[in-house]
């Protein structure tokens, strides 16, 4: 198996309420797959994944122990630059946020803050980010159109597409499509399966039933601890402790 891309040890987190939000933290992130964080509300997944870009530094006075790194290299070591270290991994939100101006507005902010001016490359990657989103053939007429314009799930694909035009190592989904109609919610899943052969995927789904559909590897937290982390299979057909089998059958969160 290659090195994993992200790979968390001994790491706890605590907010400026003290609030223990993750404890002892050990953790290996496949490259190219999809990686689910589930468990029960202030389980510790959406701490645990803004840590992975750094987002968490937008919180104040908060403590944290432990490494986070990126391809071997810690993230919190001094001198990172966190900007770059955003666009290497890049998150989508649960709400999504299109910017103000056009589709294709939306597309090129990112890289061309980045550095990009050649026009035939921001063409590029706004028409292939788009169609690694599923997001193409919908609105490739209409790419001077406002995105605020589009419906809930387009604009959800407009804000991953988004973030795939700065061509990121890793993409980060904070519960993504928890506002989104069935339809919207499997076209957004049947893009990660494509997604995958290019990126790496940490997710934080929307329910334990969409965490065992696109998984390839699943982490369950509880209380801000990690109680198990393996194949997706393993975790959710054989759940090796009794906690997960309980949240995972619906005895309790």
């Amino acid at each position: 198996m290659s090195d994993p891309i992200i790979s968390v040890r001994n790491l706890y987190f605590s907010y400026a309420d003290e609030t223990e939000a993750l404890r002892d933290i050990d953790l290996d992130v496949p490259r190219n797959q999809v990686f689910v964080l589930f468990g029960p509300a202030r389980a510790g997944k959406s701490t645990l994944l803004r840590l992975f870009n750094r987002l968490s530094d937008l919180s104040e006075n908060t403590q944290r122990q432990g490494t986070v790194t990126l391809a071997g290299r810690d993230i919190f070591a001094p001198g990172v630059n966190v900007s770059a270290l955003r666009r290497r991994v890049s998150m989508v939100f649960a709400i999504p946020t299109p910017l103000p101006g056009s589709i294709y507005e939306n597309l090129v902010y990112g890289p061309r803050l980045a550095g990009v001016r050649d026009k035939v490359e921001l063409e590029r990657r706004a028409e292939r980010s788009l169609r690694q989103a599923a997001l193409w053939d919908e609105v490739k007429d209409r790419l001077d159109a406002s995105a605020f314009a589009l419906s809930g799930g387009q604009k959800l694909r407009l804000c991953l597409a988004r973030s795939l035009a700065l061509e990121p190592e890793v993409i980060l989904l904070d519960n993504p499509t928890s506002g989104l109609d069935p339809l919207s919610t499997a076209t957004v899943e049947e893009s990660l399966f494509e997604l995958k052969a290019r990126y790496t995927i940490v997710m934080v789904p929307h329910s334990v039933q969409q965490a065992a559909r696109v998984a390839d590897q699943a982490a369950f937290l509880l209380d801000g601890e990690l109680v198990e982390a393996g194949h997706a299979e393993r975790v959710f057909v054989h759940p090796q402790d009794k906690r997960t089998e309980d949240y995972i059958t619906g005895r309790f969160g």
